[in-house]
């Protein structure tokens, strides 16, 4: 197909605004998909997706359309996550685009992250087509949803295209804007192979996969391609396009989205972002936009069985080829053995990863609880970056601790603003800006520390907007804070799997908690137990597992009482010592009930 009957595009949305659902009948109206094999979110290939309903990888595809001018057009469409922990997902397939299509609710309007994922395409200077979709729902409010995109995101409202993915309606309508507004893909004049990588994935007999939109020249079998992050040179083993499945091609040209396989192996040979040029005729630099991603959250991740630790090491390679924002190390930790140090952009990343490593890989796994990185001055000038408490130096040979910090976005209705900034408040943070964005909604602009939103303050935000409240949040810099180390010691020694890193107003209370979660899951000894959180050598909480208790007595049927008590003495002086001497061993799934319910 010419460059002219070309079209890249993706769609981007907040969650749940029907992005899948339209893609589906995108497919279904080109007749890309028979109708035999026609499914529900037909691109969502893993269950994950389809039992939590939300997009986790990029999915391209190649559909051809008879447009009303008469001329039949390849549209290469690449599908993209919409939670804000896959950002970096978004922002890669836009890079190999020239427009998206942004869908708006007709209900529930423009949304925290339709803002967020409308820059990253405003970044790529992509063509944007809004779609107002859901139009046949009773409670959908078009002049409302008009007057937003006019005044939050600046697009005229005639431009919008009123839409029912569900319905089928305005479908034709939305192919004939892709065909009319977004611009044909322009190639290098040089006519150099460049291809940027855009996803990978890892298949078990034939390698690495690398999904690529190809910017100018062509390749196909046999070629020989350099990768500029690497400089290694491979021969090319096959290429093709998705239809949605992997269909093979002579060659793929300039504008064509499609994949390719050579002779890599290994996990780390591909980088997502980098670009592929021919060996023998190069181009002279990358494409631009290249970066390696930087992780927000970190966590331990263990095998529960450690024979297991060969096979995890391979599953982490694995995974790391099909998303590129997810890094990892191995460490040892003295309660859990040997495991890795993980890095995930957010929360729900870390869980997706996690619940991956299990169901793909049947891996009996246990994560500790997730950390974030700070930053650690020394007394003697010393710059330290903390990923795992263990590594925390003494409190008396630091200066300073700086906790990474979010500009946090919340658009919630005029009636939650109360509720949503004494939930700022509780979590640390500040209310920087108020703006008003209709007659019903608000936009709140706050900085909190990171650590703050990583467990719950999502749902919470949801709880108390009654799910009309929506957040999208970006990475804004080191704060310094009163930060400490908690350590928690069961019968004297710490437990390295339970230390974590606490604002020092909030330990006391985080400590408390945590003795009484393990009070709960660590079986009864022969001798009274201590679990104690610690701050350095003060002690701030502390529960006790009481001793098991056995009647040393039940064999004296009578005589004097100084024989009953004899045998009691005995038994105190025996639990002494074992006190004195003995040593708790935590079971593995007393870690698994306390850091889960964490």
């Amino acid at each position: 197909m010419s460059l002219e009957l070309t079209r890249n595009f993706s769609i981007i949305a907040h969650i749940d605004h029907g992005k899948t659902t339209l893609s589906d009948r995108l497919l279904e109206f080109t007749q890309t998909v028979a109708e035999r094999d026609s499914q529900d979110q037909l691109l969502d290939a893993m269950d994950l997706e389809r039992e939590r309903g939300i997009t986790i990888k990029s999915h391209p595809v190649s559909m051809y359309y008879n447009a009303k001018d008469g001329k039949r057009y390849q549209l290469n469409f690449l599908d993209t996550p919409g939670h804000v922990d896959f950002s970096y997902e978004v922002s890669r397939s836009l890079a190999a685009c020239e427009g998206a299509i942004l869908i708006v609710d007709a209900a529930q309007g423009v949304e925290a992250q339709t803002m967020a994922n409308l820059h990253l395409a405003n970044e790529q200077e992509l063509q944007i087509i809004p779609v107002i979709n859901k139009i046949d729902l009773p409670n959908s409010d078009l002049p409302k949803v008009h007057k937003q995109l006019e005044e939050i995101i600046c697009i005229p409202a005639e431009e919008a295209i009123p839409a029912s993915a569900k319905n089928g309606i305005g479908i034709e309508d939305i192919l004939e804007a892709i065909v009319e507004r977004i611009p044909p893909p322009q190639e290098n004049p040089d006519k150099l192979l460049r291809a940027s990588v855009f996803d990978s994935i890892y298949d078990t007999y034939r390698g690495v996969v690398s999904y690529v939109r190809i910017m100018s020249g062509t390749i196909e079998r046999g070629t020989r391609i350099k990768l500029f992050h690497t400089a290694k040179t491979y021969e090319v083993k096959e290429v093709g396009v998705f239809s949605p499945a992997m269909k093979k091609r002579d060659q793929l040209k300039a504008g064509d989205v499609g994949y390719v396989i050579a002779n890599m192996k290994s996990s780390t040979e591909v980088k997502i972002g980098d670009t592929i040029t021919n060996n023998a005729n190069p181009c002279s630099e990358p494409l631009p936009g290249f970066k390696v991603i930087q992780p927000m959250v970190f966590s331990g991740i263990y095998p529960i069985d450690t024979s297991d630790f060969e096979a995890l090491k391979l599953a982490m390679g694995k995974l790391q080829i099909n998303d590129a924002a997810f890094t990892w190390q191995a460490e040892s930790s003295a309660a859990l053995g040997f495991g890795f140090r993980c890095g995930f952009l957010g929360l729900l990343h870390m869980e997706i990863i996690q619940e991956r490593l299990r169901r793909e890989f049947n891996m009996d796994i246990i994560s500790t609880y997730p950390s974030v990185i700070y930053e650690v001055t020394q007394n003697n000038g010393e710059e330290l970056i903390v990923d795992n408490p263990c590594k925390l130096p003494d409190t008396q040979l630091i200066q300073e601790i700086r906790e990474p910090m979010v500009k946090v976005y919340i658009m919630t209705p005029a009636e939650y603003i109360g509720d949503m900034m004494k939930l700022t408040m509780e979590k640390r943070g500040s209310v920087e800006n108020t703006e008003t964005i209709d007659d019903f909604r608000i936009m709140l602009t706050c900085l909190l520390p990171l650590s703050e939103i990583l467990i719950d303050f999502n749902d919470k935000l949801k709880s108390m907007t009654k799910g009309y409240g929506s957040m999208d949040y970006e990475h804004c810099g080191y704060r310094p804070d009163k930060m400490i180390k908690m350590d928690i010691m069961i019968a004297g020694e710490p437990v390295d799997a339970f230390s974590s890193i606490v604002h020092r107003d909030k330990a006391e209370s985080y400590g408390r908690g945590l003795c009484k979660k393990l009070k709960e899951v660590i079986p009864k000894q022969l001798f009274v137990v201590a679990i104690q959180a610690a701050i350095g050598g003060k002690i701030i909480a502390r529960e006790s597992i009481s001793a098991m208790s056995k009647n040393v007595t039940a064999k004296c049927y009578g005589g004097d009482i100084s024989r009953k008590r004899k045998l009691l003495e005995k038994q105190k002086k025996g639990k002494a010592k074992m006190k004195a001497i003995g040593k708790v061993n935590i079971p593995q799934d007393a870690f698994i009930r306390v850091l889960k319910n964490d």
